[in-house]
Formats: structure tokens, C-alpha cells, sequence
């Protein structure tokens, strides 16, 4: 009885595990109405919120706090810093970029809001961090690599996925449209 009053105490309800790494628990927290949003008493998190007139509002959360939201995509960061890659490519860091708005920055993150224009490709660019992608429309980006090898990934309103650093590429929106809260782990 005890362990389950300790889970329900760190997984709300209405919670779906997303991403689950060495760096990041990523949680889809919702309801009908809202609620508490607790933060685990063991990491820091950062708080991406999905309700109507907040959509891509960020928080950044201490462990132990709570947040009152109808849904949000809630980052849990594990352990200490993480590595930043040295960027020996030739190109540019992926941030800050064209357009970019940088939302929040602390020891443990970079944030950044971006939009990307339909068919307008983003400069070719180096991930030196690991990143959370949050996405706040549907549509699809076709990632190319300097070598001209595309893939295309189809997105979502609320959609977060985890990317390590360490990667060339361009972005291009070739359907829909794009928004995405992208956070930077150092």
C-alpha cells in the first residue's frame, strides 16, 4: 500500500510516458478539467503547456512543486549536466537560428520556440546538445543530411520526442505547418 501511495504521488493521473532515457522522463499529462501537475520529488522539470491560450507556454519546475494545468507535457531532468558536443562540422549550431526565440535559459536548459515556413528550408546546422522536441501543430518536416539522404517525420499537436545531439541536417516543412518547443539539455 505504500508503494502504490508513493507512485501515485510522483505519476499523475491521466499521465503517459512519452520518453523514458538516461537524461529525461517525458510525460503527456492530461484531463478533462484541470489539475495538479506534480513535479517527481527526485528531478527538476521543464513544463510545456498544451492548454488553449497557453499553447507553448514554458515553466521551468522544481522537484517536489506542482503546476495546475489541463494538459502539458511535463520533462523530468535526470542527474547532472549532460554533454555538449564539440562541433567540428562546419556548420552552425542548430540555435540560435533565423527566427528562433529563445524562452528560458538556465544551468540546465536552453528554450527555444520556433515556426518553421512552409517549403522554406532551415540552414544546414549542427546539434551540439541533446534535445526534447515538442510539437504544437500537426504537419510533417523532411530532415536532409549534407549527403542529400532525407527522412520524412510526421508531427502532431503535443507530440514530444527525444533527438541526441551530434547530428547535421536541414529542416524543411513539406506538409501542414510547424511549431515546436525544443529544449536544449546541457
Amino acid at each position: 500500500m505504500l508503494l502504490w501511495l508513493l507512485i501515485a504521488a510522483v505519476e499523475p493521473p491521466h499521465s503517459t510516458v512519452a520518453v523514458d532515457n538516461e537524461r529525461v522522463v517525458v510525460r503527456d499529462v492530461g484531463a478533462p478539467t484541470p489539475l495538479s501537475i506534480p513535479i517527481g520529488p527526485a528531478h527538476d522539470a521543464v513544463v510545456v503547456f498544451l492548454d488553449d491560450g497557453k499553447v507553448g507556454d514554458v515553466a521551468f519546475a522544481s522537484k517536489g512543486s506542482s503546476l495546475s494545468a489541463r494538459r502539458a507535457i511535463v520533462v523530468e531532468l535526470k542527474g547532472g549536466p549532460g554533454v555538449s558536443f564539440p562541433n567540428n562540422s562546419g556548420y552552425p549550431n542548430a540555435f540560435p537560428r533565423p527566427g528562433s526565440k529563445k524562452v528560458l535559459e538556465n544551468d540546465r536548459v536552453v528554450v527555444w520556440d520556433y515556426t518553421w515556413a512552409p517549403s522554406v528550408a532551415t540552414p544546414v546546422h549542427f546539434h551540439d546538445k541533446d534535445v526534447v522536441v515538442v510539437y504544437v501543430a500537426d504537419g510533417a518536416l523532411t530532415s536532409t543530411t549534407p549527403d542529400g539522404q532525407s527522412t520524412i517525420n510526421q508531427h502532431s499537436f503535443g507530440f514530444a520526442k527525444f533527438n541526441p545531439g551530434k547530428r547535421v541536417h536541414s529542416e524543411t516543412l513539406s506538409r501542414g505547418s510547424a511549431r515546436a518547443i525544443i529544449i536544449e539539455l546541457k
